[in-house]
């Protein structure tokens, strides 16, 4: 086994177990930090297949700007010491039934996709100065208008998480 085979198993393990952690745990903060290291892991997984923009994107905007905010808005709104109540039966079965649907579509689209191989020429190849373009241009291609809107749709459900926390009455 190589070196990037036992990097990706690696990865693979933690993005799998801290997402299972992520979605059962029953304490909100912890499932935020389970979370993390999901996002970590992934951006880790980047670096493997040397995304390396796509990496630091990763790590920079979700590990490190969304996640903080979450736990900026669990730690405003909630007491750390809740726990949430656990899941009955009525609502155990239809999600477990939702995750082996997903899960079988899933693989078996990966498996049957041929997955071809593409080689791309030298002038075809995108540079930095390209992709900066991208992010900061607000015409076809750009970027810049959809992070705008996702800050402003951010923004306001953090707002809103705020006041329906302090409209409750303990």
């Amino acid at each position: 086994m190589t070196t990037n085979q036992l990097m990706f198993a690696i990865f693979s393990a933690v993005i799998i177990v801290f997402s299972i952690l992520t979605v059962t745990s029953r304490r909100i903060l912890r499932a935020a930090t389970f979370l993390l290291f999901v996002l970590v892991a992934t951006g880790g997984m980047y670096f493997l297949l040397r995304f390396n923009f796509l990496a630091a994107i990763q790590l920079t905007l979700y590990a490190g700007g969304i996640v903080v905010l979450i736990i900026f808005s669990i730690l405003l709104t909630s007491h750390i010491s809740e726990k949430m109540e656990a899941p009955g039966w009525k609502k155990i079965i239809p999600a477990l039934i939702a995750v082996l649907a997903g899960a079988v579509i899933t693989i078996s689209t990966i498996l049957q996709y041929p997955f071809p191989q593409q080689v791309m020429a030298d002038s075809e190849r995108t540079d930095i100065r390209m992709i900066a373009r991208s992010l900061i241009s607000t015409e076809k291609y750009g970027y810049a208008l959809p992070f705008e809107v996702i800050s402003i749709l951010l923004l306001a459900a953090m707002v809103g998480a705020i006041i329906l926390a302090k409209k409750r009455k303990d």
